[in-house]
């Protein structure tokens, strides 16, 4: 008996010990330096409340509110975004203050503080006010922040609350409730543009005074103080123990939704009961993989991966099941939790595939979000955050995530009702989706980004398609998995690069390397590979499994540098692969493919090798609301989603000796790892529940199912395992094959003399048609395609491809404009090679810019001014003279401050015409198109010179203030 008691016991403190170590196996300082924008404060899992240190008021490395290099803190704000791009949140900001209040960035209350006396784990964080003496310790529940401030004297201390901290505040509201109680509101606008914040918070000691400056005067109103900017003191006396308590409950909802979720979730004033809580249930979460790893580096930093993709989404609903909608209305309980911040574009890649195996419940809840969203405003969520839509990024990819759990047979949501919203927001009439829609890809002379988009909508329709086949809707599957090939249609043969296209062909110079607006947040080698829905199609477009290998390679042993624009989220390159953004994240896994699964395996341990560590500057880019850290998640256990739908996870390289996946249905599946080091990288074998696996995939219900997956390591390649055709993972669009578009060899839109007309398609075997525009009007039917042909005129042509089993394509047009020889034109400044025009003749080719100013029409001119002489080829009398500029501020782009012409016989001595100046105002953020003309009084000449001032740098109030402005113009006129 005695020793059955001890093994017990033994038993319960190894179990115990593993338990506790989970929860305390995490950094959460992983990712504020270098480029992570993460946050170390406290949050319960995917809680509304993040409680945590703000350091920095603006700027892209403070979108967090935090940055590791900072040496101030301003306070601690109940609310913060982790890893995004762009900053919002920082609300209802706390700041414990004793003697002197010090003052730093905009006069504003804050203390020095040194990381030797910072620490943080999940769900509490401290850290000690240098120049108060006060030691801030932080908690957190679902929907409440706990602050327990310890000063160094006794005597008076006040507690500083900010309700303008960072963002426009359109409206703010606060009312002193009792001796120990405040309540309020904020109405703020960041990134969304109408968040609507409610508080109570209460204090531990009674207060003894207070002071709250309403637009920065003192006020003496009693009852509520409602203004765009408040911000109060409260006054305690502190007595021997020297501790002041701080507890805050919040609401999307109303001031009695957060004095619930106050009462409810923090009702005493026990600070180490509620962090012993938070504590237990994030080693509850963290437990849902259980790891054997001797690397405490690794470890380490995977339980970080997995608490960062534990802490968004945040619950949106209130203790009751309230909820804000994205229409403004206040709903009653829905049956299930609802939740904001959806980074879809970043996290339908990893982290939502993450969930269908570790939250499926709350996977449920996700899509009924979603679909309440669908009935609340008509569209699925793109981006949505704070109960607003922000319509960041591109895709419509909460259709995938849709998609992904129908597949895997989820349960808890309306799968009929979640088809029909799909469908419904891929048939929006939207320009971009028209477009898509028409011409089987998005111009890019009418839509910005139309590279990027083109591919991501046609997967979004391959997800639809997966669905109506997994409901047997065969005409919805048909239309859905046609549209999934648009790829097809921007694929250069020549080349092999996805290409934007530009009238009739491809937009030319290419530089695959550059980053400009045909693609989001990347260059044409990130998205090139970005067919995850078809990569055997892609791998044919190639021309086989050797090309596509080559490429490959290429990609990860090219240069690694980029042109064109600068691009800050493009970071962690190896070659031409970028890591530190998500375009990049599933093409190491490509090579399984393609059958060399050990070129996988020795990129997916670079990159996490090489990529991610245990420190402050840890992550290699953004973390994207969990998706860099999903992607270590994965990758770390051995397989990754390449094409979340598809139910195939692909095999990379195992990182620890055992890992463990407890799942909700109460079964496991293990993942261990023989013969594993830093060195033996390589797969020499594997078995599946103890029979010998061949594949480099593995399926989802293979895991959900519950098993063990064997790897045996070994520091060579094994290239014979997992390189039958039999054995490597199949991505492949069989029914309804799409026949690409042509395309036009020359698509240079203007000419002098003859224009060569040659039409081109990737497949040899197919006929094309063509006819002029005009001709539609008389019903003339399309002629067969033979040889080039020239023209001596402006023209506009319609042409199409079909192949012998009569697969037709979409329907292409191209339009050729003839101008006069003698005209031509010298540019002093060069243009960006992003926006040519055309090149220098694109300024006198009569073809005006639209309002899209990456349509390839404008020339663009940073921090530089424009200058050019216009050379007529004769003397002639001219009437009038003009310049077309466009300003677009939001993207950095503005009017000149004045024009100046000039004109000339000899091209040496110019007599000034005139000088207009702008009348644009430079805060005008719509699209403005502009002609700066002036008559010249019928003077002669031969020679017109246009002279644009650039307004040089953009201006303080802009959020790109200090950087260099843009101008672009289009087109000259010389009447």
């Amino acid at each position: 008996m005695i020793r059955i008691v001890i093994v017990s016991l033994s038993l319960f403190i190894n179990i115990f010990t593993s338990f506790a170590q989970t929860a305390t196996s995490i950094n959460p300082f992983i990712g504020t330096g270098g480029h992570g924008h993460t946050f170390p404060g406290a949050t319960a899992p995917f809680g509304m409340v993040q409680l945590s240190p703000d350091t920095r008021l603006i700027g892209w490395d403070g979108c967090s509110g935090y940055h590791y290099s900072d040496n101030v803190v301003y306070g601690f704000s109940h609310t913060h975004l982790s890893g995004t791009g762009i900053s919002d949140y920082g609300d209802i900001l706390v700041l414990p203050v004793q003697g002197d209040i010090k003052r730093y960035e905009k006069n504003k209350p804050g203390s020095k503080f040194s990381h030797n006396k910072e620490k943080a784990n999940a769900g509490y964080y401290h850290t000690f006010l240098d120049d108060y003496g006060i030691d801030a310790d932080l908690t957190a529940t679902k929907r409440c922040g706990f602050h327990r401030y310890v000063f160094s004297k006794t005597g008076k201390a006040k507690i500083f609350v900010d309700l303008k901290h960072r963002d426009y505040v359109n409206d703010s509201g606060l009312k002193i409730v009792s001796d120990n109680e405040i309540e309020g509101y904020r109405f703020s606008s960041a990134w969304t543009n109408n968040q609507k914040l409610f508080f109570v918070m209460r204090f531990s000691k009674k207060t003894k005074g207070s002071e709250i400056y309403k637009n920065s005067k003192l006020t003496t109103e009693t009852n509520i103080v409602k203004a765009d900017s408040i911000k109060a003191f409260f006054v305690f006396d502190l007595d021997n123990d020297k501790e002041l308590l701080v507890k805050t409950g919040i609401s999307f909802v109303d001031i009695e939704g957060a004095r619930k979720n106050l009462n409810a979730e923090i009702p005493d004033w026990d600070f180490d009961k509620i962090k012993n809580k938070t504590k237990i249930h994030w080693q509850k979460q963290l437990e849902k993989i259980q790891l054997e790893s001797k690397d405490v580096d690794k470890k380490t930093m995977f339980y970080t991966a997995l608490y960062h993709t534990m802490i968004v989404p945040n619950i949106f609903s209130d203790i009751d099941g309230r909820y804000r909608g994205l229409n403004d209305k206040i709903y009653e309980n829905p049956g299930y939790n609802t939740y904001t911040v959806f980074s879809l574009w970043d996290t339908y890649r990893a982290t939502h595939p993450l969930y269908t195996l570790i939250e499926q419940k709350r996977t449920a809840d996700f899509i009924n979000t979603f679909l309440a969203h669908q009935q609340q405003t008509g569209r699925l969520p793109v981006w949505e955050l704070a109960g607003n839509e922000t319509n960041c990024m591109i895709g419509i990819h909460s259709i995938s995530v849709i998609a992904d759990a129908i597949r895997k047979n989820i349960k808890g949501f309306d799968y009929g009702k979640a088809f029909e919203a799909m469908k419904k927001n891929m048939e929006q009439d939207k320009d971009e989706l028209n477009y898509y829609r028409q011409y089987g890809f998005i111009p890019a002379n009418r839509i910005r980004e139309s590279v990027s988009k083109t591919l991501e909508y046609a997967f979004d329709d391959w997800s639809i398609a997966k669905v109506a086949d997994y409901l047997g809707n065969r005409a919805d599957y048909n239309k859905y998995i046609t549209r999934a090939q648009f790829f097809k249609n921007i694929f250069d043969p020549q080349t092999h690069f996805m290409r934007a296209r530009l009238n009739g062909g491809f937009r030319s110079p290419f530089d695959p390397r550059e980053v400009d607006f045909n693609y989001t947040e990347a260059n044409s080698w990130q998205y090139s590979f970005y067919v995850p829905q078809d990569i055997t199609g892609l791998i044919k477009l190639h021309g086989g499994a050797k090309n596509f290998k080559d490429k490959l390679d290429l990609m990860f042993n090219t240069e690694s540098k980029t042109t064109g624009r600068h691009q800050a989220d493009i970071t962690g390159l190896i070659g031409q692969y970028a890591h530190g953004n998500e375009p990049s994240h599933h093409i190491a896994y490509l090579y399984n493919y393609a059958a060399q699964p050990w070129k996988t395996q020795l990129y997916v341990r670079k990159i996490m090798d090489e990529m991610y560590h245990n420190a402050p500057d840890g992550l290699s880019g953004n973390e994207d609301c969990g998706q860099m850290s999903a992607w270590y998640v994965f990758s770390t256990l051995g397989f990754y989603p390449v094409a979340p739908g598809s139910n195939q996870y692909i095999i990379g390289s195992p990182v620890f000796d055992k890992a463990v996946i407890n799942m909700e249905n109460k079964r496991s599946f293990s993942i261990i790892t023989h013969n594993n080091s830093d060195k033996n990288i390589f797969i020499q074998s594997v078995k599946l529940n103890g029979k010998s696996y061949n594949k480099s995939y593995i399926m989802h219900k293979d895991i959900t199912q519950g098993g063990t997956l064997e790897f045996v390591m070994g520091n060579k390649p094994n290239k014979k395992w997992a390189s039958d055709v039999d054995d490597i993972p199949v991505s492949k669009i069989e029914d309804c094959t799409l026949l690409p578009v042509p395309y036009i060899r020359d698509n240079a839109p203007v000419f002098f003399d003859i224009k060569t007309i040659e039409l081109k398609h990737i497949y040899k075997d197919v006929k094309i048609y063509f006819r002029e525009k005009s001709e539609a009007k008389t019903g003339k039917n399309f002629q067969l395609y033979l040889l080039p042909f020239k023209t001596n005129r402006d023209i506009e042509i319609e042409f199409y491809a079909m192949d012998n089993n009569g697969n037709k394509s979409y329907i292409v047009n191209a339009n050729f404009k003839k101008i006069k020889k003698y005209r031509t034109i010298k540019i002093k400044n060069p243009y960006s090679t992003q926006y040519t025009g055309g090149g220098d003749n694109g300024l006198i080719d009569m073809i005006r810019g639209g309002e899209n100013f990456a349509d390839g029409s404008w020339q663009g001119y940073q921090g530089v001014n424009f200058e050019a002489i216009v050379d007529l080829g004769m003397l002639d009398e001219i009437h009038k003279v003009s310049a077309g500029f466009l300003q677009s501020a939001r993207s950095w782009i503005w009017m000149p401050e004045y024009v100046e012409f000039y004109y000339s016989g000899d091209g040496k001595t110019f007599t000034k015409i005139g000088k207009i100046t702008n009348d644009i105002d430079r805060k005008e953020m719509q699209t403005v198109i502009k002609d700066f003309s002036i008559k010249t009084g019928n003077i002669k000449a031969k020679y017109i010179k246009v002279l644009a001032k650039n307004m040089g740098i953009c201006p303080k109030w802009h959020p790109g203030a200090g950087g260099k402005a843009w101008l672009f113009v289009d087109e000259i006129t010389v009447e």
